[in-house]
């Protein structure tokens, strides 16, 4: 199948491009999902042949009984951008995708997962869905990709050179984001924009994404308490206390937050990371907590108003963002190699940042460390006690033990734990 017909002047190429090829060899429909502003759009546009932009307008033609026949013709691929603002469309297109009975038909694109209910006709057989994020470094073109996750995995070579940048320097990519517009603005500009972006979600996307009215306020400062907490397995319990004190209210119940969390979810704009559950060579307790994280770093530095200089102050939390920034990252990697992302905590106090996970079984761990030989060191040691912790006879040795860090070069130690920085690393 060609593309391109569609492509935007300027589009920057995004790893998720081959499975977006894969996904249309495969399938009649393709849902692309994301955050918005992440590139879902254009990423559609790349490989599309013609498209219909359904704003609300095209919802409100479609609810009184306007037939879905000249929305879906046209030449395919077909983009459906922003799907989820005429959700009527969803049936129609899954009974032409039976009718035609060819691979490739539609691309939907939305920025909202909607209520169930709207999918109900699941679209198996017929419909495969992509998730997109906000655009890792190697994306951004702040990576040189030195070592591919995919060939780390494997047991490839862990060397490169010293790229010579400053932890203020990868601090700034994090307060700057991925987000594709931003690629050349300056750290001001984006914060700025992403200030905006914010707003917007917390006074309409939020109540929008399942038609249940919410308080911007509540949003807000639930928001700031998730940044506050980001890269932690926080409880319900704790953002419900931050809110009810930032809102200046004695109490807000743990369901409430826990329905908004759901909806920033279904806006993509908050990613869990799960708990893993291996196979353990002793009786220790795995917690089953996930870890919370906000779609990109630019996101926490914008609801905390903070900046590099104030993260440099605060390298404890400038820590945290890092590990943020290299999970959205290695979300992305992750993908584009079939694999998944975990995290480990068990009831002995050890932790491991992210176990990424293959489906045949084969996993890695890894430890996210600004940098410095002691940090490093204790990473490493973390990252070796999980291995001694797992049961191989059952789960399987570790196909790679690796510490990402902000700076420096990317060797393999003696015992054989991978260092590299966030800056050498790809898919």
């Amino acid at each position: 199948m060609k593309f391109d017909t569609f492509t935007p002047a300027g589009y920057l190429p995004r790893i998720v491009d081959a499975e977006m090829r894969s996904a249309l060899a495969t399938m009649p429909a393709v849902v692309v999902e994301g955050p918005r502003a992440c590139g879902k759009t254009w990423t559609g546009r790349r490989f599309a042949r013609s498209a219909v932009f359904l704003d609300e307008r095209v919802s409100d033609a479609l609810s009184v009984g306007m037939d879905p026949a000249g929305i879906l013709d046209g030449e395919a691929p077909r983009l459906l951008d922003e799907w989820q603002l005429a959700p009527g469309i969803w049936n129609p297109m899954r009974r032409a995708c039976d009718e035609r009975g060819i691979k490739g038909q539609f691309i939907l694109t939305g920025s909202a997962n909607p209520p169930d209910d709207i999918t109900r006709h699941s679209g198996a057989g017929r419909i495969i869905r992509v998730r997109m994020r906000p655009m890792s470094l190697f994306e951004s073109g702040d990576s040189d990709g030195r070592i591919p996750l995919g060939e780390v995995l494997a047991g490839g070579p862990c060397r490169a050179a010293d790229r010579g940048y400053s932890l203020g320097h990868v601090l700034g990519l994090a307060c700057r984001g991925g987000w594709p517009q931003h690629v050349d603005a300056s750290i001001d500009t984006a914060a700025d924009a992403t200030r905006a972006y914010l707003s917007e979600i917390t006074r309409t996307d939020v109540s929008r994404v399942d038609g249940v009215e919410r308080n911007p306020l509540k949003v807000e400062r639930l928001l700031v308490s998730m940044a506050r907490n980001v890269a932690t397995d926080v409880k319900h319990s704790t953002l419900a206390a931050d809110t009810a004190v930032g809102i200046g209210h004695p109490e807000v119940e743990r369901r409430t937050v826990a329905r908004y969390v759901d909806a920033l979810e279904r806006l993509f704009v908050v990613e869990r990371v799960p708990a893993w559950r291996p196979h353990l060579a002793s009786r220790v307790q795995v917690r089953q907590a996930p870890k919370l994280h906000l779609a990109d770093p630019s996101l926490t530095v914008a609801v905390l108003d903070t900046g590099v200089d104030a993260l440099l102050r605060d390298l404890q939390f400038a820590g945290r963002l890092f590990e943020s920034m290299v999970t959205r990252d290695l979300q992305v990697y992750a993908a584009a190699n079939r694999a998944a992302l975990s995290h480990y905590r068990d009831s002995q106090g050890l932790e491991v940042d992210v176990v990424i996970s293959k489906p045949d079984g084969r996993w890695a761990a890894v430890e996210v460390k600004l940098g410095g030989r002691e940090a490093v060191e204790k990473a490493a040691a973390s990252l070796l006690r999980l291995r001694a912790r797992v049961d191989g006879a059952s789960q399987g040795a570790p196909a790679r033990l690796i510490v990402v860090t902000a700076t420096g070069y990317a060797f393999e130690r003696p015992d054989g734990v991978c260092v590299v920085p966030i800056t050498s690393l790809g898919p």
